[in-house]
């Protein structure tokens, strides 16, 4: 995987897929997410108070969601208290304060100011304009344009690519509880060129954003700039071949999910849909039969920490939900290219670097796919072979973080069970190099350009509420008996349940070679064969956090250390790396939360699951990375009586030419793939 240089002034400052928003219809339920007239109101609610006044921006604007007794007390037609979490920051002087404000009341309940180099430690949200504004710091910066004409790229100074990065923590003096970003340089031949694809290696510019200026400049080596192209357009790969049949997906009697407002009803499902924007997609109050399953779910952070020792990217370990903020760099999705079949869309809103309520069409996609065969048996005799299609419902959205493309997608399938699949594409991140040299950390992808070894790593937080808010988790292992009296023969295995009871007992790793899994199990109600409702967390392969446990981005990507956190749920305990993981030295977030160890025997359980990829890149993921995946399951266990999807219909197509169905052919009949 790669990473991003983070949205510039060269890639539309400001997301393309943003828009003024133009209302919204008012919500009707406590768990709706914010709407443009709401978002509005709140900023109007800020300039009253005196908050947001001329050099006031606003990184970050959430909704402060109500407390769960709130929400499970409402009923349809009582009055709503809507509110948001906001953050406000004095781009003069860099003085942060935070403030809740009631927006159904007009105003401001609680703020609160933190001067720029006091707690909270850590730096609030990048802005879109802040951007631009390092960008033009750098290219009027005397030495930067000296560094430039010393390489010999004096006639190249206009069009090249100065992209603004987080700075990580390296714990330097003139860095420390200021506002910092750096910058790197990139080449290009022409204003529509790809400018990944020529790095200046070595040249790297320090910014204070609060004070405006350039505080250091590193400018070391002398490798040339890659000349090869980086262009993917049809312009440069050719005509589009043409040996593709078309596939078309309809649905002529129309989708068979029902969308009233952020509610939505699947078959067996039911669950509210969310949007905001640090998290993008949150999904609540999800049910199966109408029992609860998850009351809160969403992918609230992720790092990416490289691996290379250089200085233009020894510091590299973005948090691209707490730095840049993933929904507000949500895509707008199109049919045909991100979402295929009927779809229904869900419009993102969030609010401007001035607070201005800003529209992201199409922000969440949703829709049906067939899943191949769900279940399937040949019987011999009159019994004969029964066979019918899953099929899942997706709900997703895809953010571009700089030259980096993720996917966030939540499947539901008919049997109960729930995926979720991460999926990294866009652009590596690269460096320069010598054609044909060696570097570990490094390898060369194409002439000259090199891409660091680099991870990808995802924090998904689970609300559970398996049959209701009182848990337990437990971790399950396949377990080899030693062939003696209690296995003559060699063959026997078992499994152990081990209680985690507490927080630090539940801050634990996957072992694939035990098929571990962890189960969250009901304490109020028991299945027909007397034993707890639960659900089991099915990991996917996934290496944790590669960096040493005592280097500053283990610190700071603490929750990267372990693949299961649990936690008592609190509501103020939301991000695995802290509200500010910019620029901040470490420990927030799950270290902080888990430090007082609390019990999680029969609470109101959280569970973190870390997941992702690490990436050696190869040639292939030039000049654009096909899609990498990664993920995990949660999977009813003993949570129902039997296979829920027993009486599934077969698929229409097996009736399409007049034939007997997929029960219809005795032994030789199948119609799953």
């Amino acid at each position: 995987m790669h990473e991003h240089a983070h949205p510039t002034v060269d890639q539309a400052m400001e997301n393309p897929d943003l828009e003024p928003a133009t209302g919204a219809g008012p919500a009707t339920h406590p768990l709706d997410p914010l709407s443009a007239e709401e978002i509005e109101r709140t900023r109007d609610i800020l300039v009253a108070a005196g908050l947001l006044g001329e050099t006031v921006r606003v990184p970050m604007l959430l909704p402060a969601e109500p407390e769960k007794t709130a929400v499970a007390a409402w009923h349809p037609g009582d009055p709503l208290d809507r509110r948001a979490d906001v953050t406000l920051l004095d781009t003069a002087t860099g003085e942060v304060t935070e403030a809740i404000v009631a927006i159904t009341s007009g105003e401001v309940v609680s703020s609160r100011r933190y001067a720029s180099d006091t707690a909270p430690y850590g730096q609030p949200q990048y802005l879109f304009e802040e951007y631009e504004r390092a960008a033009e710091l750098v290219k009027a910066s005397p030495e930067w344009r000296a560094a430039m004409e010393r390489r010999g790229l004096a006639d190249r100074i206009d069009l090249a690519f100065c992209t603004p990065l987080a700075p990580g923590f390296v714990g330097r003096e003139n860095e420390v509880g200021r506002r910092v970003i750096r910058s790197l340089t990139f080449l290009r031949d022409s204003e529509d060129d790809i400018a990944w694809a020529h790095p200046v290696e070595g040249l790297i510019v320090h910014i204070d954003l609060t004070a405006n200026r350039v505080i250091g400049i590193e400018d070391e080596g002398d490798v040339p700039a890659p000349s090869g192209s980086g262009r993917y357009d049809p312009a440069a790969t050719g005509p589009p071949r043409t040996t593709l049949k078309p596939i078309e997906i309809t649905q002529p009697e129309g989708p068979s999910f029902a969308v009233t407002g952020s509610h939505v009803q699947w078959e067996n499902w039911s669950l509210r849909v969310d949007f905001n924007a640090r998290e993008g997609l949150v999904l609540h109050d999800v049910r199966f039969d109408d029992r609860p399953v998850l009351s809160r779910a969403s992918v609230p952070e992720m790092v990416v920490p490289y691996g290379d020792t250089s200085n233009t990217r020894f510091w590299i370990s973005y948090f691209d939900a707490g730095e840049y903020l993933l929904g507000k760099n949500a895509n707008h999705l199109e049919l045909g290219c991100d979402c295929l079949g009927v779809i229904h869309y869900f419009d993102g809103h969030v609010a401007d670097d001035h607070g201005h309520a800003m529209r992201i069409p199409n922000a969440v996609c949703m829709h049906e796919e067939d899943y191949g065969v769900l279940w399937k048996h040949t019987e011999p005799g009159p019994v004969g072979s029964h066979v019918r299609r899953s099929r899942r419902l997706v709900v997703s959205y895809f953010a571009t973080i700089g030259n980096y493309d993720y996917g966030f997608f939540w499947y539901f399938y008919l049997d109960g069970s729930i995926q979720v699949e991460a999926k990294a594409t866009g652009i590596v991140f690269v460096g320069g190099g010598e054609p044909g040299s060696i570097n570990r950390h490094a390898p060369e992808i194409a002439p000259g350009v090199f891409a660091p070894v680099h991870q990808h790593l995802f924090s998904a937080r689970l609300d559970m509420a398996i049959d209701g808010d009182e848990n337990r988790l437990f971790e399950v292992d396949a377990v080899r008996i030693p062939m003696g009296d209690d296995n003559p023969f060699g063959n026997a295995f078992t499994w152990s349940h081990t209680p985690l009871r507490t927080e630090k007992e539940a801050q634990r790793e996957a072992d694939t070679s035990v098929a571990r899994v962890w189960e969250v199990q009901s304490t109020t109600r028991t299945n027909y064969i007397g034993k707890p409702t639960a659900y089991h967390l099915i990991p996917e392969p996934t290496a944790l956090l590669m960096a040493d446990p005592a280097s500053t981005v283990a610190a700071r990507a603490a929750f990267a250390t372990k693949h299961l956190w649990g936690t008592a749920y609190d509501p103020d305990e939301r991000w695995p790396a802290g509200r500010y993981p910019n620029a901040h030295a470490g420990g927030a977030g799950l270290p902080a939360y888990t430090a007082d160890d609390r019990s999680i025997d029969g609470a109101d359980l959280v569970v973190w699951h870390t997941f992702g990829l690490t990436h050696v890149p190869r040639p292939e993921d030039w000049p654009i990375m096909p899609v990498d995946y990664a993920g995990f399951w949660l999977k009813p266990y003993g949570f129902l009586d039997r296979n829920p999807a027993l009486d599934l219909p077969e698929s229409s197509q097996a009736h399409a030419a007049g034939g007997e169905g997929c029960c219809g052919g005795g032994a030789a009949c199948s119609c799953g793939h």
